[in-house]
């Protein structure tokens, strides 16, 4: 067994979508970044590679290179997953956290979670999501932008 941390974070700005867990959720703004920007996908893609020890999302899709331009960071979670199963390893489970002060997240998390470990082969029990707010406090509180964090507990396949 092994375990990883992700931590993202993307700033607000018009005209963009809102993705989080691959769900487009409506809102006046979205988040800025080379992909869909999902700081959700993100974290947990991070703290996966980490456990995997395979460094982090930069290292296999930077955003130089025009590949990855507005790409589904849920394919990329499909990537990810193909990366911890050739090292090895199976999902155990996913804890994540998104830290925003809106829009209100709650009705879409069970779409985010489905989604997630849908793109990882995994049962949906394996993933969980939590929103917070952060009381009005620091950048996520004032709006100008959107953060995760994530542990993921990978485990080694039994042969066969």
């Amino acid at each position: 067994m092994r375990i990883g941390f992700g931590y993202d974070v993307h700033r607000l700005v018009e005209d963009r979508k809102l993705i989080l867990g691959g769900v487009e959720i409506p809102y006046a703004r979205g988040l800025a970044g080379h992909s869909d920007a999902d700081v959700l996908v993100h974290g947990i893609m991070d703290a996966l590679l980490g456990a995997a020890g395979e460094g982090d999302i930069g290292r296999h899709f930077p955003d130089t290179d025009q590949e990855y331009k507005g790409i589904s960071s849920l394919l990329l979670l499909e990537r990810v997953g193909g990366i911890i199963a050739k090292a090895g390893y199976a999902v155990g489970n996913i804890d994540s956290v998104v830290v925003a002060q809106a829009p209100k997240l709650a009705g879409y998390i069970a779409q985010m979670e489905e989604n997630i470990a849908f793109a990882l082969g995994t049962e949906k029990g394996n993933v969980n999501v939590k929103a917070t707010t952060t009381e009005g406090l620091g950048f996520a509180g004032t709006g100008q932008g959107i953060a995760s964090y994530a542990v993921a507990i990978i485990v080694k396949k039994l042969p066969g």
